[in-house]
């Protein structure tokens, strides 16, 4: 029998908690996401993730401890042998990453790709390195612009991007030439997570602006996930923000793209008003791609500040049957070397009107604990990956 009716299911994207038993292994000894943000904000006003023991389970300085939280809250390591974007959702949803997925940040993309890609596309490619999205935009956009050639680059992800301005490149020429990249980097050698069209506006250096009109090309999961499991079952998988994108639409019953962290809470609240018996699942991508990747401790903690604010509204309008999961997916410690993510324990934090109890839960060797206990809620096929804590959430 259910437990609950409903789950909604938050990813704030990179916010680590930083000590990962293997930081060591990926070269991010010290990385800590929530710390060091705490550490340089001047005030840090998160009363609602206080309320649900965030600053219990990750003590900070600027945020006391909870002496009555409501939630419980536990650490989670990673297993995946990768600390991406799409290893982490996955993971949660009950696949095990095993093997890393193809990262191109030293060299660049290979010249036989490159070659490949011009000439199915009809552009010369510019760029193919490793940059930061506004970085090469300021680099080269007019040179696009004027010549329509192609921006191409990568990150420490394993990601190929494509940059494209909307007035005199085009959204459809951009798809057009994501989904070829896509198609060619399907084979094993040139294997990447995701190929992202990246619009852009604006028209010379200083004005260029992305749009949310970004759409990400992801390879479909190995294996069936909990929400291939929920929808067989004929129960409502929604998703909020980029989730669609991560699983290449398997699962998914309903889609909402948002703008923006913002909207994508926003969107969430106006959720809580439909009856449907399932998962949401949200997404919120700007803490990673506007504040961590770009190294703005500030800009993260204010964006955070902006999410409780929100939590609070989602709060207010939980239902009985109700059960809210809040994580993140892996660090981006907006203060470390660089400008990749950083291997980090994740936390979990889950809620319910209904529960009696509250406080520490073991810490677990895996995300995929999210999706089992969500299978385990609506008597689903359970996931090869984690264990259910449903029994501990009363």
């Amino acid at each position: 029998m259910k437990q609950y009716k409903r789950i909604f299911t938050i990813v704030i994207d990179s916010m680590g908690i930083g000590g990962a038993i293997d930081a060591a292994d990926f070269h991010d000894e010290g990385a800590d996401t929530l710390g060091h943000i705490d550490e340089v904000m001047e005030s840090f006003t998160i009363p609602n993730l206080k309320k649900l023991g965030l600053s219990n389970l990750h003590p900070l300085t600027k945020v006391a401890y909870e002496p009555s939280p409501i939630g419980y809250y536990a650490r989670m390591q990673e297993a995946a042998v990768s600390k991406d974007t799409m290893s982490g959702h996955w993971e949660m949803m009950g696949l095990h990453i095993t093997t890393p997925f193809q990262t191109f940040t030293e060299t660049g993309f290979p010249q036989d790709l490159i070659k490949a890609l011009e000439e199915r596309c009809g552009h010369k490619v510019i760029g193919n390195k490793a940059a930061s999205g506004t970085e090469i935009l300021d680099e080269l956009a007019e040179e696009e612009i004027a010549t329509g050639n192609m921006i191409v680059y990568t990150s420490a992800d394993s990601v190929l991007q494509i940059c494209g301005n909307e007035e005199t490149f085009g959204l459809e020429e951009l798809y057009r030439c994501c989904e070829i990249a896509r198609e060619l980097t399907m084979r094993d050698e040139w294997k990447v997570g995701r190929v992202i069209a990246r619009p852009y506006i604006g028209k010379k250096k200083g004005e260029f602006k992305r749009t949310a009109n970004r759409h990400d090309y992801a390879l479909k999961p190995y294996d069936r996930t909990a929400l291939d499991f929920l929808r067989d079952k004929g129960y409502d998988v929604i998703s909020v923000g980029k989730i669609k994108d991560i699983f290449d639409g398997e699962g998914i019953s309903e889609a909402y793209k948002s703008k923006s962290s913002v909207h994508g809470m926003e969107q969430t609240i106006e959720l809580m008003d439909q009856d449907f018996t399932g998962l949401c699942f949200v997404n919120l991508v700007d803490f990673d791609a506007l504040w961590g990747h770009r190294r703005n401790p500030i800009g993260y903690g204010k964006e955070l500040e902006a999410f409780d604010e929100k939590l609070g509204v989602v709060l207010s309008k939980l239902k009985e049957d109700d059960l809210l999961i809040i994580t993140a997916d892996h660090g981006t410690d907006p203060t470390y070397r660089g400008t990749d993510h950083t291997r980090e324990m994740v936390p979990f934090l889950a809620y319910s009107p209904s529960m009696k109890g509250s406080g520490l839960l073991p810490q677990t060797d895996t995300f995929a604990v999210i999706g089992a206990t969500i299978c385990d809620n609506f008597e689903c096929e359970m996931p090869k990956l984690g264990h259910s804590l449903l029994p501990l959430l009363r």
